[in-house]
């Protein structure tokens, strides 16, 4: 029976997604990204299984996510690449973590705490575009001459060069990667050669061949969700690996035109029953998918019927069968027939790694499949 709020996660998805993708991409390297918590599914977890199904290495945003994973006996590389300016790279650098880095101010920072004798594994990253994190066209000459002097002083080993796309158009991304292909010939031609390279995260590895290099970089596409524009997650081989479930925790009957939940945005049209979801906005249920987002009852769907609260949001389910108990499925695999949290992400005019990144504390991770 499902938990008053769970999220069940099925790791032998996130492995079976992996392998999936890692052989529609002709098989390159991969990193599992588990940055944000393992996209709200829990990092730790999704990491080994990540591993188990043929990813070489995790990927996070964060040092302090790399040093979780590292608490939980991860031995696994893992290369970490947005810090904050004043990071503490030593912490990094004792746990064994490679470091993304997108300045020369970066690059010299990790350099100073490196020992020569057990160097930095840096990655360095430019900016082919998407003017985020990454060294600056205007600074590529600047940082490459760092890091020259850098590896040449047997601190740094230039482990990775790497960059981001903006799946904005066909044409953006080849763009993007022939600007890559500026700094990759930059790089060498000052006698550096980078052990990896890495441009395409999912979208760019189904869909950008010339950007999978050696290695790609697995997210969304490991949690289920295809983030190609008309291409499903079933025409890629993979599915969602989490499920969120509720149980329903009152029932009443109320008359036709009875105002529902603030505002009385929603109405009863006839004599109905109510069924209360405890879920909310504070759970991670966007409040913008008030009146619009489904869930499923007994195999059967009803829609929110107004506001969804910070703690729970209520549903209209008629004269149907429905009792307090029921298992409540807010999103899941649509294969079997509930909704997805893709349909919730067009409800909330939001996409689904909105959806399943934002799911709150409270709501208890359980998990099915190896660990």
């Amino acid at each position: 029976m499902s938990g008053f709020r769970e999220a069940v996660v099925d790791l032998d998805v996130v492995a079976s997604n992996v392998a999936a993708l890692r052989a529609r991409a002709g098989g390159p390297r991969v990193i599992g990204v588990v940055k944000a918590d393992g996209y709200g599914h829990g990092a730790v977890p999704v990491a080994r299984a990540a591993l188990r199904g043929g990813a070489e290495m995790l990927g996070t945003a964060d040092i302090s996510e790399a040093l979780e994973l590292r608490a939980a006996g991860i031995a696994a590389p893992v290369l970490s690449w947005l810090h904050d300016p004043d990071a503490d790279f030593r912490a990094a650098l004792d746990a064994d973590v490679r470091l993304g880095v997108s300045s020369t101010r970066e690059l010299e920072r990790v350099a100073a705490v490196a020992d020569p004798g057990r160097p930095a594994l840096v990655h360095v990253k430019f900016d082919t575009g998407l003017s985020r994190n990454g060294v600056a066209r205007s600074e590529w000459v600047e940082v490459v001459d760092a890091l020259v002097v850098a590896v040449e002083a047997g601190v740094v080993v230039l482990d990775g060069c790497f960059t981001h796309l903006s799946n904005t158009s066909d044409a953006d991304d080849r763009a993007a990667v022939e600007f890559f292909d500026e700094a990759l010939a930059l790089v060498r031609s000052r006698g550096l050669s980078p052990r990896m390279v890495h441009a395409a995260a999912t979208a760019a590895a189904v869909a950008v061949p010339e950007s999978r290099f050696d290695t790609i970089r697995l997210g969304i596409g490991m949690y289920g969700f295809s983030p190609v524009p008309g291409v499903t997650p079933g025409d890629l081989g993979i599915r969602p690996a989490m499920r969120l479930v509720s149980r329903v925790a009152a029932l009443k009957t109320v008359d036709a035109g009875s105002g529902v939940s603030y505002g009385y945005q929603y109405r009863t049209h006839d004599r109905s029953r109510l069924a209360l979801v405890p879920l909310g906005y504070a759970d991670g249920i966007p409040r913008q998918a008030s009146s619009l987002g489904e869930v499923s009852i007994r195999g059967v769907r009803h829609r929110v019927a107004g506001r969804i609260a910070m703690d729970q949001f209520v549903v209209d389910v008629g004269e149907a069968p429905v009792e307090v108990g029921d298992e409540v499925v807010v999103f899941g695999d649509p294969a079997t027939g509930v909704p997805s949290a893709t349909e919730w992400a067009e409800h909330a005019a939001t996409i689904d790694y909105d959806i399943v990144t934002r799911i709150g504390r409270r709501v208890r991770r359980t998990y099915t499949g190896e660990r």
